[in-house]
């Protein structure tokens, strides 16, 4: 191990076991994120401040669809992980794309999963489905910040071999020290995505503008997980793509082209009014 090399911290991926059951850090990142964020859309949603004379769901409203978006970013994240990261193993192994509990969730699946739930939610209410997308986005890094959290305590989707002196050796990455990829998500895509769009939500008032927040999530998320991408290693049976692109870039680049025009579509439908 090189001198500079951090160890892996010893973090039992199981958090409390009693009996059959078995609470996991990963399990436990999920039901912290979608509560904490849950919680930010209810206060968010009932800021007469932020809002101006636009639609907006009541907090009964968020209450409801709790459910519909946990169901959405479960089984669009599994279906997604099966789909693009796996197809081969579970085809051959089918039960065990049902095993959510080991790990293995794509967040392209559980975005696209989510947008189905609030299209279907949205339908017998009375405010646009716009307006559900943009306060799922302003929260959305909340629940990307446990999940990343909860990726680097199971030591998996570690980063590229580095010589910087917080390299970690993880058990199942080799003897050579990774950049802790998981740790910069967690940092861009939970922290810095969060900040930059709670100020556009509460400095600027954009809740006003339906679509732009949901379109400033979805170009932020995808420029934040291409960013780090560049030190991600990517998974060992899909490998680098031509010119060094990664399944999570090319996953990336729609959500970015997507966000944009849902900026853009939002700013001028909102000053052509």
């Amino acid at each position: 191990m090189p001198m500079l090399a951090l160890p892996f911290p010893t973090i039992d991926p199981v958090l409390i076991e009693i009996g059959p059951f078995a609470l996991r850090w990963y399990a436990l990142s999920y039901i912290v994120g979608i509560l904490l964020a849950w919680r930010y859309m209810r206060a968010a949603a009932t800021n007469d401040r932020l809002w101006g004379t636009a639609p907006r769901p009541s907090p009964a409203d968020i209450d409801d669809f709790v459910m519909w978006g946990t169901i959405g970013i479960v089984v669009g994240g599994r279906l997604g992980y099966v789909l693009f990261y796996n197809p081969a193993y579970y085809l051959a192994h089918p039960l065990e794309a049902f095993a959510v509990w080991t790990g293995g969730m794509s967040f392209h699946g559980g975005f696209a999963g989510t947008v189905i739930a609030m299209v279907l939610f949205t339908r017998a209410r009375r405010f646009p489905v716009w307006t559900l997308f943009d306060l799922a986005g302003i929260a959305a890094p909340i629940g990307l910040f446990f999940g990343r959290l909860a990726n680097f305590i199971n030591g998996e989707l570690w980063g590229r071999i580095t010589d910087v002196p917080w390299g970690v050796v993880f058990p199942t990455g080799g003897p050579e020290p990774r950049h802790p990829s998981q740790l910069y998500e967690a940092a861009l895509e939970g922290v810095l995505l969060f900040f930059v769009l709670r100020l556009l939500s509460h400095r600027f008032g954009l809740l006003c503008r339906p679509a732009f927040l949901a379109g400033a999530f979805a170009f932020g998320y995808g420029v934040t997980r291409s960013v780090s991408e560049l030190f991600r290693m990517p998974d060992a049976h899909i490998g680098f793509f031509a010119g060094g692109l990664t399944m999570g870039i090319v996953l990336s680049v729609p959500m970015i082209l997507a966000g944009l025009a849902a900026m853009l579509w939002a700013w001028r439908r909102s000053d052509a009014r």
